[in-house]
């Protein structure tokens, strides 16, 4: 059963309630086929302060063992629970009763729990004013006829929809709706915003998902019943005091059919002095409310000037530049360069590097943009194994031209084929090197950082995409700057034409074939990854006389080049006995050989760490098992092609103060290496563009958006973001 195939609640239970006699209720439901209550969370208790209830007398139900709550007792189709009324006044008129339940589907899918304020005439009440029990009847039945007449009757608006605004924190708002039994809200026609000051704006928020209808006016839409709430971030560059008006926009009509148009409200609102910005020292401490980085940046972008916001932007890709998911396209550009076959001026290596860099540029920039305004990420698309296959396979070509092994295999009709396809993106061309560079922003390097984060939050609540393409333009080129400098120099650190040449056309040549298994690892299972590595080490290793003895008259450079072989065969040989202890990560191969760490740092203890959830459904489970224990939620998005997520895995999360800290958490992950439909719907519920991400949630399914934490953070950065979790 799919979400949007659940009865509404109040279909699936429907509560009634009435006095049997001046001292006992009769509370029931009527649940509906393939619907269930929990005994233990239903509960009553009186909101009127002169009467007491007692113990309710629940019918026999159901004993099963519940995945969520243990050992529990349930109850079906239709019940009735008598409530005695312990304590009464005698001129009470009416009990204000609230009742409390919780039920799920069959299908696996639960409901949150529900809370029902409901108010109930007293029997005899009207005896004590001296009124004749007749004319008490009479009162009564004269009430029902004013009820039946007038059902048709609107609530007024305020009646129908009452929303209250308040100050939750200095950086926060919390918003209520109370939407009146029988009727609903549009999820699709809120719209908040804050009026008359500069300094304050609306961070990012998550309207809750209601039920899918189609309406003869406005197609497919969503519909929200009874109590909404919000919590709302601000973002606020001043730390003083002010008051703010909050506009809200909403619209909603009732179940019989009937709409109201569109309302609008303004709230006035004082936010209180913002501690964060006049003391930024104590930002740091635990407990106190800060911005998330992304945040940050967007609230820079809001207020900067636009070369100024270039500037922090192109600072920000230089830092980038030397993250695992950018510093590979160094050696693909080195590749093309190399690859040419004769040497170079140092402006044509320059105009090369200088193509690759732009494209690659645009390319981030013009996807980042589509991606913040439609939700579409294209990298995590190309990550499909076809396509790193693929591309793989043209590194494997043009390291096999590197070492000039066409001619010596194939015949001449298919050598001219495969030599042209392999050649087609490093012919000398600027074209060629601005293809590479195109496929290489999205191919290889597709990790989400907080810069680009931040850029995207931008656009996608501003629509502002010429400011926010160009942030990420400037951010590309400043990823690519290294590249700009390797290029200037290629043409005068290449050695000239011949056998150095040729040997350095061999060395990329195997950097090449490096890169093509750094691709494949996204793909092909760690053991087969860790034993392509070793090989990969091993056999340039024999071609470096790493097994040879030194002649006699050895030059410098012949024993650097041996020693090099060493290390690399050394290192090879490291690998394959990792390999038959179990270990799969290359740059830890004896890890598993320390006993008294293996337990606590393998990569599957690391993976029993979390708990894989598939889908929404699956999330807002474990959240509320969370809940019930009191327990706090971090959830991590992960794909096997994020690199940022494995460096996060590898050195991190086997940190020993790190577990600790994580110990008071319930650990959830998000595995949205397939980029499917489950997936991408995780992803657009929390505005995220892809991994790497961890998010915390706290009580009520609440996100604290202002934790969130966007790419890689090392154990001692990690640990200081985990200790403001509370």
């Amino acid at each position: 059963m799919a979400e949007s195939d659940l009865l509404p609640v109040e279909q699936a239970f429907k509560l009634s309630v009435k006095a049997a006699a001046r001292d006992k209720l009769i509370v029931s439901f009527e649940i509906a086929e393939g619907y269930y209550l929990y005994q233990n969370k239903i509960r009553m208790e009186s909101l009127t302060p002169s009467i007491k209830l007692g113990e309710p007398a629940f019918p026999e139900g159901h004993t099963y063992n519940d995945e969520f709550f243990g050992e529990v007792i349930t109850h079906r189709q239709a019940i009735d629970i008598a409530v005695p009324i312990s304590q009464i006044d005698t001129t009470s008129t009416s009990l204000q009763l609230l009742v409390q339940h919780q039920g799920c589907a069959d299908a696996g899918i639960c409901y949150p729990p529900q809370k029902t304020t409901l108010t109930i005439a007293i029997p005899g009440a009207m005896q004590s004013t001296g009124i004749p029990p007749s004319a008490n009847a009479l009162i009564n039945s004269l009430g029902t006829i004013k009820q039946r007449f007038f059902q048709d009757e609107l609530l007024p608006p305020d009646e129908a929809f009452p929303f209250f605004a308040t100050v939750a924190a200095p950086d926060r708002l919390e918003l209520t709706w109370q939407i009146a039994d029988g009727y609903y809200l549009y999820r699709e026609k809120f719209q908040l915003e804050i009026i008359g000051a500069e300094d304050v704006k609306l961070g990012a928020f998550e309207l809750p998902h209601g039920k899918q209808q189609f309406d003869e006016a406005f197609g497919e839409v969503e519909t929200l019943y009874g109590e909404l709430k919000l919590s709302i971030p601000l973002i606020r560059t001043t730390a003083a005091a002010q008051a703010i008006k909050l506009k809200a926009k909403f619209q909603g009509c009732a179940d019989r059919g009937v709409c109201y148009p569109p309302m609008e409200k303004i709230v006035e609102l004082n936010l209180p002095v913002l501690p964060v910005i006049s003391a930024p020292a104590e930002a740091a401490k635990p407990g106190n409310t800060t911005l998330s980085e992304q945040d940050s940046i967007v609230s820079s972008m809001q207020h900067d000037s636009f070369w100024l916001t270039l500037a922090s932007f192109l600072g920000f890709g230089l830092l980038l530049a030397f993250t695992p998911c950018i510093f590979p396209m160094i050696p693909i550009l080195s590749g093309i360069i190399v690859g040419q076959g004769h040497p170079l001026s140092t402006r044509r290596a320059f105009m090369l590097s200088l193509s690759y860099v732009v494209a690659s540029a645009a390319t981030y920039t013009l996807f980042g943009v589509l991606a913040a305004l439609f939700g579409s990420n294209l990298q995590a698309t190309f990550q499909q194994p076809w396509i790193v296959g693929t591309f793989s396979a043209i590194f494997i070509l043009l390291a096999l031209s590197m070492f000039g092994f066409y001619q010596l295999e194939l015949p001449k009709s298919l050598q001219a084929k495969i030599h042209d396809s392999s050649n087609q993106h490093r012919d000398g061309s600027l074209w060629g090197a601005a293809i590479m560079g195109s496929l290489s922003s999205l191919i290889v390097g597709p990790c989400v950082a907080a810069p680009l984060a931040g850029a995207l939050i931008y656009i996608g609540q501003t629509g502002d995409a010429v400011l926010g393409g160009s942030a990420l333009f400037a951010m590309g080129f400043g990823m690519g700057i290294p590249l700009l400098l390797v290029g200037a120099s290629a043409g005068k650190l290449l050695p000239k034409a011949g056998r150095w040449l040729n040997s350095t056309k061999a060395v990329f040549g195997v950097i090449m074939l490096a890169m093509a298994l750094w691709m494949l690892e996204r793909i092909i299972a760690p053991s087969v990854a860790m034993f392509f590595w070793a090989i990969l080490l091993i056999i340039p290793a024999i071609y470096l006389n790493a097994i040879d003895p030194l002649p006699e008259n050895a030059g410098g450079w012949h024993k650097l080049w041996k020693g090099t072989g060493v290390v690399m065969l050394i290192y090879g040989v490291l690998l394959l006995i990792g390999l038959s202890a179990g270990n799969h990560n290359p740059l830890k191969p004896l890890e598993n050989l320390n006993i008294a760490q293996a337990n606590a740092a393998t990569p599957a203890a690391q993976k029993n760490l979390f708990q894989r959830i598939g889908s929404l459904q699956e999330l807002e489970r474990q959240i509320d098992l969370a809940n019930a224990n009191n327990q706090m939620v971090m959830l991590d998005f992960y794909a096997d092609w994020c690199i940022s997520c494995k460096e996060m895995e590898n050195y991190t999360f086997t940190d020993t103060a790190v577990r600790a800290q994580l110990s008071r958490f319930v650990l959830l992950q998000a595995d949205v290496t397939q980029n499917s439909e489950a997936d991408q719907a995780l992803l657009k519920k929390f505005n995220l563009i892809g991994p790497p991400a961890i998010l915390f949630f706290g009580p009520g399914h609440q996100e604290k958006i202002n934790r969130r934490i966007i790419g890689y953070q090392d154990a001692e950065t990690f640990i200081k973001s985990l200790q403001q979790v509370n």
